[in-house]
Protein backbone atom coordinates (compact mmCIF):
# COMPACT_ATOMS: atom_id res chain seq x y z
CA UNK A 1 0.00 0.00 0.00
CA UNK A 2 1.18 3.57 -0.54
CA UNK A 3 3.61 5.08 1.95
CA UNK A 4 3.76 8.71 0.89
CA UNK A 5 1.49 11.52 -0.13
CA UNK A 6 1.61 12.70 -3.70
CA UNK A 7 -0.95 15.50 -3.93
CA UNK A 8 -1.47 17.10 -7.32
CA UNK A 9 -3.65 20.03 -8.28
CA UNK A 10 -7.04 19.16 -9.72
CA UNK A 11 -7.50 20.79 -13.13
CA UNK A 12 -10.55 23.01 -13.56
CA UNK A 13 -13.65 21.38 -14.97
CA UNK A 14 -13.89 21.91 -18.71
CA UNK A 15 -17.35 23.38 -18.73
CA UNK A 16 -17.53 23.21 -22.51
CA UNK A 17 -17.54 19.43 -22.29
CA UNK A 18 -21.09 19.12 -21.04
CA UNK A 19 -23.38 16.48 -22.49
CA UNK A 20 -25.00 19.18 -24.64
CA UNK A 21 -21.60 20.47 -25.70
CA UNK A 22 -20.46 17.01 -26.66
CA UNK A 23 -23.50 16.47 -28.82
CA UNK A 24 -23.08 19.80 -30.55
CA UNK A 25 -19.31 20.01 -30.75
CA UNK A 26 -16.22 18.15 -31.83
CA UNK A 27 -16.97 15.07 -29.76
CA UNK A 28 -20.26 14.42 -31.53
CA UNK A 29 -18.58 11.69 -33.56
CA UNK A 30 -17.65 9.80 -30.42
CA UNK A 31 -21.18 9.76 -29.07
CA UNK A 32 -22.68 9.06 -32.47
CA UNK A 33 -20.37 6.10 -32.90
CA UNK A 34 -21.29 4.86 -29.44
CA UNK A 35 -24.97 5.14 -30.25
CA UNK A 36 -24.41 3.21 -33.45
CA UNK A 37 -22.78 0.42 -31.42
CA UNK A 38 -25.72 0.26 -29.04
CA UNK A 39 -27.80 -2.06 -31.16
CA UNK A 40 -30.02 -4.45 -29.24
CA UNK A 41 -27.99 -7.46 -30.40
CA UNK A 42 -24.88 -6.14 -28.62
CA UNK A 43 -25.71 -6.99 -25.05
CA UNK A 44 -23.17 -5.79 -22.50
CA UNK A 45 -22.28 -8.29 -19.79
CA UNK A 46 -20.51 -7.23 -16.57
CA UNK A 47 -18.75 -9.57 -14.15
CA UNK A 48 -17.63 -8.53 -10.71
CA UNK A 49 -14.08 -9.69 -10.04
CA UNK A 50 -12.02 -9.39 -6.85
CA UNK A 51 -12.27 -6.34 -4.58
CA UNK A 52 -12.99 -3.44 -6.96
CA UNK A 53 -12.38 -5.32 -10.20
CA UNK A 54 -14.80 -5.60 -13.13
CA UNK A 55 -14.87 -7.28 -16.51
CA UNK A 56 -17.11 -5.86 -19.24
CA UNK A 57 -17.76 -8.12 -22.22
CA UNK A 58 -19.23 -7.37 -25.63
CA UNK A 59 -19.10 -9.43 -28.81
CA UNK A 60 -15.59 -8.77 -30.09
CA UNK A 61 -14.26 -6.74 -27.15
CA UNK A 62 -13.49 -7.09 -23.42
CA UNK A 63 -12.61 -4.37 -20.91
CA UNK A 64 -11.26 -4.75 -17.38
CA UNK A 65 -11.31 -2.16 -14.59
CA UNK A 66 -9.03 -2.19 -11.52
CA UNK A 67 -8.01 -5.80 -12.09
CA UNK A 68 -6.58 -7.67 -9.10
CA UNK A 69 -5.14 -11.19 -9.16
CA UNK A 70 -2.21 -10.98 -6.73
CA UNK A 71 -3.16 -12.73 -3.46
CA UNK A 72 -0.30 -11.06 -1.59
CA UNK A 73 -1.97 -7.63 -1.79
CA UNK A 74 -4.47 -8.45 0.97
CA UNK A 75 -3.41 -11.94 2.00
CA UNK A 76 -5.92 -13.69 4.22
CA UNK A 77 -7.54 -10.39 5.25
CA UNK A 78 -9.70 -10.39 2.10
CA UNK A 79 -12.50 -12.83 2.81
CA UNK A 80 -13.64 -13.20 -0.80
CA UNK A 81 -11.74 -15.39 -3.26
CA UNK A 82 -9.79 -13.96 -6.18
CA UNK A 83 -11.64 -15.35 -9.20
CA UNK A 84 -9.69 -16.11 -12.32
CA UNK A 85 -9.76 -13.24 -14.80
CA UNK A 86 -10.85 -15.65 -17.50
CA UNK A 87 -10.44 -15.03 -21.20
CA UNK A 88 -10.39 -11.49 -22.55
CA UNK A 89 -11.85 -12.11 -25.98
CA UNK A 90 -11.60 -9.86 -29.01
CA UNK A 91 -10.14 -6.39 -28.64
CA UNK A 92 -8.75 -6.01 -25.13
CA UNK A 93 -8.78 -2.96 -22.90
CA UNK A 94 -8.00 -2.20 -19.26
CA UNK A 95 -8.66 0.87 -17.11
CA UNK A 96 -7.22 1.79 -13.72
CA UNK A 97 -8.54 4.38 -11.30
CA UNK A 98 -5.26 4.97 -9.43
CA UNK A 99 -1.83 3.53 -8.69
CA UNK A 100 -2.46 1.71 -5.39
CA UNK A 101 -1.63 -1.97 -5.64
CA UNK A 102 -5.16 -3.14 -4.84
CA UNK A 103 -6.43 -1.24 -7.91
CA UNK A 104 -3.45 -1.52 -10.27
CA UNK A 105 -2.08 -5.06 -10.38
CA UNK A 106 0.36 -4.71 -13.27
CA UNK A 107 0.76 -8.46 -13.75
CA UNK A 108 -3.00 -8.96 -13.91
CA UNK A 109 -3.29 -6.15 -16.46
CA UNK A 110 -0.52 -7.66 -18.60
CA UNK A 111 -2.16 -11.08 -18.48
CA UNK A 112 -5.54 -9.69 -19.48
CA UNK A 113 -4.25 -7.51 -22.31
CA UNK A 114 -1.77 -9.88 -23.92
CA UNK A 115 0.40 -8.51 -26.72
CA UNK A 116 -1.98 -6.04 -28.34
CA UNK A 117 -4.34 -4.77 -25.63
CA UNK A 118 -4.55 -1.14 -24.50
CA UNK A 119 -4.17 0.19 -20.95
CA UNK A 120 -5.94 3.52 -20.43
CA UNK A 121 -5.23 5.54 -17.30
CA UNK A 122 -6.25 8.97 -15.97
CA UNK A 123 -3.76 11.63 -17.04
CA UNK A 124 -3.64 13.10 -13.54
CA UNK A 125 -1.78 9.97 -12.37
CA UNK A 126 1.36 10.95 -14.27
CA UNK A 127 3.26 8.47 -16.43
CA UNK A 128 2.36 4.81 -15.84
CA UNK A 129 4.73 1.88 -16.33
CA UNK A 130 3.19 -1.55 -16.94
CA UNK A 131 5.74 -4.26 -17.81
CA UNK A 132 4.48 -6.52 -20.57
CA UNK A 133 1.92 -4.01 -21.85
CA UNK A 134 2.87 -2.55 -25.22
CA UNK A 135 0.06 -0.01 -25.62
CA UNK A 136 -0.52 2.55 -22.86
CA UNK A 137 -2.45 5.81 -23.17
CA UNK A 138 -3.51 8.57 -20.79
CA UNK A 139 -6.95 10.17 -20.67
CA UNK A 140 -7.51 13.76 -19.46
CA UNK A 141 -10.47 14.25 -17.16
CA UNK A 142 -13.81 14.86 -18.88
CA UNK A 143 -12.52 13.89 -22.36
CA UNK A 144 -14.24 10.80 -23.84
CA UNK A 145 -11.92 8.15 -25.27
CA UNK A 146 -13.10 5.86 -28.06
CA UNK A 147 -11.94 2.28 -27.50
CA UNK A 148 -12.35 0.72 -30.90
CA UNK A 149 -16.01 0.65 -31.83
CA UNK A 150 -17.09 -1.06 -28.64
CA UNK A 151 -16.59 1.21 -25.63
CA UNK A 152 -16.30 4.89 -24.79
CA UNK A 153 -14.50 5.63 -21.50
CA UNK A 154 -14.32 9.02 -19.78
CA UNK A 155 -12.24 9.77 -16.70
CA UNK A 156 -14.11 11.93 -14.19
CA UNK A 157 -13.12 13.41 -10.81
CA UNK A 158 -12.55 11.34 -7.67
CA UNK A 159 -10.88 12.04 -4.33
CA UNK A 160 -8.37 9.63 -2.81
CA UNK A 161 -8.23 9.07 0.93
CA UNK A 162 -4.48 9.67 0.91
CA UNK A 163 -4.58 12.64 -1.42
CA UNK A 164 -2.99 10.62 -4.21
CA UNK A 165 -4.24 11.18 -7.78
CA UNK A 166 -7.35 9.17 -8.62
CA UNK A 167 -10.24 9.27 -11.09
CA UNK A 168 -13.48 7.41 -11.67
CA UNK A 169 -14.60 6.07 -15.05
CA UNK A 170 -17.79 6.57 -17.02
CA UNK A 171 -18.02 3.67 -19.47
CA UNK A 172 -20.53 3.29 -22.30
CA UNK A 173 -21.00 0.25 -24.50
CA UNK A 174 -23.65 -2.08 -25.82
CA UNK A 175 -26.42 0.39 -25.12
CA UNK A 176 -25.50 0.71 -21.42
CA UNK A 177 -23.73 3.34 -19.33
CA UNK A 178 -22.01 2.66 -16.01
CA UNK A 179 -19.74 4.40 -13.52
CA UNK A 180 -16.83 2.76 -11.67
CA UNK A 181 -15.60 4.80 -8.70
CA UNK A 182 -12.49 2.97 -7.48
CA UNK A 183 -12.17 3.72 -3.77
CA UNK A 184 -13.05 7.39 -3.80
CA UNK A 185 -14.17 9.52 -0.89
CA UNK A 186 -17.42 11.44 -1.01
CA UNK A 187 -16.95 14.61 -3.10
CA UNK A 188 -18.87 17.40 -4.74
CA UNK A 189 -18.54 16.36 -8.39
CA UNK A 190 -21.38 13.85 -8.31
CA UNK A 191 -23.86 16.46 -9.54
CA UNK A 192 -21.61 17.44 -12.47
CA UNK A 193 -21.05 13.81 -13.42
CA UNK A 194 -24.76 13.09 -13.19
CA UNK A 195 -25.72 16.10 -15.30
CA UNK A 196 -23.17 15.36 -18.00
CA UNK A 197 -23.47 11.58 -18.26
CA UNK A 198 -26.49 10.35 -16.30
CA UNK A 199 -28.70 8.57 -15.84
CA UNK A 200 -26.67 5.39 -15.37
CA UNK A 201 -27.76 1.80 -15.82
CA UNK A 202 -25.45 0.77 -12.97
CA UNK A 203 -22.90 2.39 -10.70
CA UNK A 204 -20.13 0.42 -9.00
CA UNK A 205 -19.28 2.27 -5.81
CA UNK A 206 -17.04 1.54 -2.79
CA UNK A 207 -18.92 1.09 0.47
CA UNK A 208 -16.55 -0.01 3.23
CA UNK A 209 -15.84 3.38 4.84
CA UNK A 210 -12.32 2.24 5.66
CA UNK A 211 -10.17 3.99 8.24
CA UNK A 212 -6.40 3.95 7.80
CA UNK A 213 -3.78 3.98 10.52
CA UNK A 214 -0.76 3.76 8.21
CA UNK A 215 -0.09 7.48 8.34
CA UNK A 216 0.26 9.42 11.53
CA UNK A 217 -1.41 11.06 13.15
CA UNK A 218 -4.27 8.77 12.18
CA UNK A 219 -7.38 10.62 10.97
CA UNK A 220 -9.87 8.24 12.64
CA UNK A 221 -12.46 9.08 9.99
CA UNK A 222 -13.59 7.11 6.94
CA UNK A 223 -11.22 7.56 4.02
CA UNK A 224 -13.41 5.62 1.58
CA UNK A 225 -17.11 6.14 0.86
CA UNK A 226 -19.52 4.81 3.47
CA UNK A 227 -22.74 2.91 2.70
CA UNK A 228 -24.88 6.02 3.21
CA UNK A 229 -22.61 8.05 0.95
CA UNK A 230 -22.64 5.39 -1.78
CA UNK A 231 -26.43 5.35 -1.80
CA UNK A 232 -26.54 9.16 -1.85
CA UNK A 233 -24.15 9.24 -4.82
CA UNK A 234 -26.21 6.63 -6.67
CA UNK A 235 -29.31 8.75 -6.10
CA UNK A 236 -27.63 11.90 -7.41
CA UNK A 237 -26.27 10.04 -10.45
CA UNK A 238 -29.70 8.71 -11.37
CA UNK A 239 -28.50 5.13 -11.14
CA UNK A 240 -30.92 2.32 -11.88
CA UNK A 241 -28.75 -0.08 -9.85
CA UNK A 242 -26.01 0.31 -7.26
CA UNK A 243 -23.48 -2.53 -7.16
CA UNK A 244 -21.27 -2.38 -4.04
CA UNK A 245 -17.52 -2.92 -4.47
CA UNK A 246 -14.42 -2.53 -2.31
CA UNK A 247 -15.47 -4.32 0.88
CA UNK A 248 -14.73 -7.55 2.73
CA UNK A 249 -11.32 -6.95 4.37
CA UNK A 250 -11.01 -7.95 8.01
CA UNK A 251 -7.98 -8.12 10.28
CA UNK A 252 -5.58 -6.18 8.06
CA UNK A 253 -2.98 -4.26 10.06
CA UNK A 254 -3.84 -0.56 10.13
CA UNK A 255 -6.98 -0.97 8.00
CA UNK A 256 -10.46 -1.09 9.49
CA UNK A 257 -13.66 -1.12 7.46
CA UNK A 258 -17.16 -0.52 8.75
CA UNK A 259 -18.91 -3.57 10.12
CA UNK A 260 -21.89 -4.87 8.14
CA UNK A 261 -21.14 -2.48 5.27
CA UNK A 262 -23.15 -4.51 2.77
CA UNK A 263 -26.25 -4.76 4.96
CA UNK A 264 -26.02 -1.06 5.75
CA UNK A 265 -25.97 -0.35 2.02
CA UNK A 266 -29.04 -2.51 1.45
CA UNK A 267 -30.90 -0.84 4.31
CA UNK A 268 -30.09 2.68 3.15
CA UNK A 269 -30.87 1.77 -0.45
CA UNK A 270 -34.31 0.54 0.57
CA UNK A 271 -34.91 3.74 2.53
CA UNK A 272 -33.97 5.98 -0.38
CA UNK A 273 -35.43 3.93 -3.21
CA UNK A 274 -32.09 2.87 -4.71
CA UNK A 275 -31.89 -0.71 -6.00
CA UNK A 276 -28.83 -2.52 -4.60
CA UNK A 277 -27.53 -5.63 -6.36
CA UNK A 278 -24.76 -7.33 -4.39
CA UNK A 279 -22.53 -9.54 -6.52
CA UNK A 280 -20.06 -12.07 -5.21
CA UNK A 281 -16.70 -12.15 -7.02
CA UNK A 282 -17.22 -14.08 -10.24
CA UNK A 283 -20.94 -13.30 -10.54
CA UNK A 284 -22.46 -11.42 -13.47
CA UNK A 285 -24.77 -8.42 -13.25
CA UNK A 286 -28.44 -9.13 -13.89
CA UNK A 287 -29.79 -6.14 -15.78
CA UNK A 288 -33.36 -7.20 -15.02
CA UNK A 289 -32.99 -7.60 -11.25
Amino acid sequence: MPTHLNPQPVPPVKTALTRRGLLGGGFAGLLAAQSASAADDRRLRIQRLAWAGLKLALPGATLGVDLLADPSVWGTALSDPLPDLGDFEGDRYALITHRHSDHFDAKAVAKALGDQGLLLYPANLGAIVAPGVSRIRSAPLWEPQMLGGAFVATAVPAVDGYGDPQASWVISGGGRRILHAGDTLWHGAWWQIGRQFGPFDAVFLPINGARFAWREPAAEVSSVMTPDQAVAAAKILGAKTLVPIHYGVHGADGYEELSDALQRTRTEGARRGVAVQALKPGEWLDWNA
